[in-house]
């Protein structure tokens, strides 16, 4: 009786171990909505000047490839979505697919905004391709690099 008694605690406690480890786990696992929760801060960051927003959802290592194929770091992002030499008429994101794996995802968006850059006017309509990490529960941006869209495919 006793050896019955022992081995229904220890079938207890071992169903509450996994259920813990489990629960944890899923804490740890990127969900979509938390992706589009991430992306939505970050724009809504640029277009309302608000680098702290913009800086707070962007990893350390992050780094954004740009159309000219060069690289333009973190800070660099960071200080032109609140410089004044940086102005949105109007933006807006759209066309989302979200590839998850585990705690990453790789997201394409559809992104278009007008306005000027250093006394520049620009219109852009552009393909852009995000990767989001979470690392110890926060969902962070590491890269981003974004393409035109073309009317005129050359390749694809």
């Amino acid at each position: 009786m006793r050896y019955l008694c022992a081995m229904k605690k220890n079938f207890l406690s071992l169903i509450l171990i996994v259920f813990v480890f489990t629960s944890c786990l899923k804490n740890r696992v990127l969900t979509e909505e938390e992706v589009l929760t991430v992306i939505n801060k970050f724009d809504s960051g640029w277009r309302n000047k608000n680098l702290q927003q913009v800086d707070s959802v962007l990893a350390p290592d992050y780094v954004y490839f740009t159309q000219s194929g060069g690289v333009f770091s973190r800070e660099g992002v960071v200080q032109t979505a609140g410089s004044p030499a940086y102005t949105l008429q109007r933006m807006d994101r759209s066309d989302f697919t979200v590839q998850l794996y585990d705690n990453t995802a790789i997201v394409s968006t559809r992104w278009r905004g007008r306005g000027m850059y250093k006394e520049q006017p620009f219109d852009e309509n552009q393909r852009c391709s995000i990767t989001i990490v979470k690392l110890n529960g926060k969902v962070q941006i590491l890269s981003e690099h974004c393409t035109p869209i073309k009317l005129a495919r050359i390749f694809h």
